[in-house]
């Protein structure tokens, strides 16, 4: 037992312990228009305070979303802006590719020369980027904005519809208190809309109309996807949003939500949208490739506000080098909260499919504490943890096609839909450990596991040998398998359920899922009960 006197101890100790120094890092962001790059201090506590902040404009989006391939002047233009970014990183002492997260969005994952771009910087810089998916810039923003949403009661209270229309996409992000109901990606974005606009030679004046049009069809889909149950709140980010923020609101410094009335905001994107690029650089004093970008974003967001029957629009200066600094600062990718929106989206997805929700959960959590238990036997990052988790809870939902193949079926079902905070990655391997909780182990045929790095390959072989213990260890499917402890006795991995007298079922379904996991991990499983 605990005492008193020693809790105290801990506590001072704990009280005692130098926080750690701070750290001075860097996020660069590569858009479809600009390339910007924020340099910040964290502090031991996980404070962030800004240093500096840098911005060059591009011509990837224009590249990327006309012609589908970067050109050479384009990539070289990169290189230049990257190789001067990475003189001020110097002068702020950052060396080490820990203290640097470089990312890119929607133009690098739609160029088809994408890795001829990658490849071209790192040797040009020693940079590697991160060409991040839908879900990872959902996730990020989703850390960038949920401050303002804990700070604000009455943001917190209503749905927040969080909106960023970016160079090529559009983002959305249905938040209520610390909850993530939807999170969607459209293919509507302010530089295509410009880009379309070019093609078709359409005149100033018939700009709004053609726009109207296409804005309208991806504002109807939003619709669809919000539905109003409770009072509805539009936060809308990025920069074209921002610029007319600061335009209506002088004296807005950034650190609050900026509160934009309907009227003020239509009779800004009226001006706007009567003015070409020259006239909007000359007007505004802003950069031709924001000109070219303001009146299509500025009219989407009027139009989604327009709607919902908002009277006003939040504006966050929250962005995604703000996500990204947040991550760093937590020093993990997965916090806690994070982990839960992840594991509601799945059960969500569950539930779509009908699944037993109750053996879901307890198998689970049964494969979350395997995952613990045997730290260090598969020697995986925490992060692998929910990924398995996921997939216990999603292993059976195969059964709404029909029970019979329901592990392929259950891989289908993963592998085409969005799991939020999951990669596209991260949901391929929680399809695939589905697919191998029960049955053929992995092999090198098998479509897609056999298109998998090593790395990969190893991940999913020491997940999948998890995931059918855990299954085993709920064959009851009455959940009375509460608690286990792993130990490793004469070149045996022996696993004792305390608390359940007669665990003559879990034996008899252990002999038969153990399988995998001896393959793997080279040891045999003895399941006995236990006090």
């Amino acid at each position: 037992m605990t005492t008193s006197s020693s809790r105290m101890e801990t506590r001072e100790e704990a009280a005692s312990t130098p926080a750690a120094p701070p750290q001075t890092v860097a996020v660069i962001d590569i858009g479809a228009t600009s390339i910007r790059m924020e340099i910040a201090q964290i502090g031991g506590d996980g404070s962030i305070q800004p240093l500096s902040r840098l911005v060059r404009p591009v011509d990837l989006g224009k590249d990327a979303f006309t012609g589908r391939r970067f050109q050479r002047r384009s990539i070289e233009q990169a290189v230049k802006i990257l190789t001067s970014y990475q003189q001020v990183l110097r002068e702020f002492g950052i060396h080490s590719p820990e203290q640097i997260r470089v990312v890119a969005t929607s133009a690098v994952r739609e160029a088809a020369n994408r890795l001829q771009f990658l490849d071209r910087v790192y040797i040009a810089t020693g940079l590697q980027i991160d060409s991040i998916d839908e879900a990872e810039g959902n996730r990020i923003t989703y850390m960038g904005i949920q401050p303002h949403l804990e700070r604000d009661q009455t943001l917190a209270a209503a749905k927040a519809v969080v909106v960023e229309v970016g160079g090529g996409s559009t983002e959305l992000l249905v938040v209520r208190g610390s909850n993530v109901l939807a999170s969607e990606t459209y293919r509507l974005g302010a530089f295509r809309l410009a880009k379309a606009l070019e093609t078709l030679g359409a005149p100033v004046s018939k700009r709004r109309a053609i726009m109207e049009n296409q804005i309208g069809r991806t504002v109807a889909q939003i619709q669809e996807q919000v539905r109003l149950d409770t009072r509805v709140e539009l936060i809308a980010i990025g920069g074209d949003i921002r610029f007319a923020a600061h335009y209506i609101h002088p004296d807005w410094d950034g650190s609050t939500l900026a509160v934009l009335p309907i009227g003020a905001l239509e009779r800004l994107t009226n001006t706007v949208l009567e003015c070409d690029e020259d006239e909007i650089v000359r007007r505004y004093g802003i950069s031709f490739a924001e000109a070219e970008t303001l009146a299509p974003a500025l009219l989407t967001y009027l139009q989604l506000a327009k709607a919902f029957g908002l009277a006003h629009v939040h504006v966050s200066d929250t962005n995604l080098r703000d996500g990204l600094l947040r991550e760093m600062a937590a020093q993990e990718s997965l916090t806690a909260d994070f982990r839960n929106q992840i594991i509601r989206s799945a059960t969500t997805l569950g539930r779509r499919f009908d699944f037993d929700e109750a053996f879901a959960k307890h198998t689970a959590e049964l494969a979350s504490k395997l995952f613990a238990q045997l730290r260090d036997v598969h020697q995986l990052d925490s992060r692998f943890e929910v990924i398995l988790h996921v997939a216990a809870l999603l292993h059976e939902i195969g059964n709404a096609i029909n029970d019979r193949s329901n592990h392929k079926h259950a891989m289908y079902i993963i592998r085409n839909s969005e799991l939020f905070g999951l990669t596209r990655q991260d949901v391929l391997l929680v399809a695939l450990l589905a697919r191998y909780h029960r049955r053929a182990f992995p092999q090198p045929s098998h479509e897609p596991y056999g298109t998998l790095q090593l790395d990969q390959r190893v991940i999913v072989s020491k997940l999948a040998a998890i995931l059918r213990l855990a299954i085993a260890l709920n064959a009851s499917r009455s959940g009375r398998v509460k608690e286990v402890r792993c130990s490793r006795e004469r070149n045996r991995m022996v696993i004792v359920v305390p608390g359940v007298q007669d665990v003559s079922l879990e034996q008899l379904a252990m002999r038969q899922n153990r399988g995998l996991f001896e393959e793997v991990y080279g040891w045999p499983v003895l399941l006995r009960s236990g006090r």
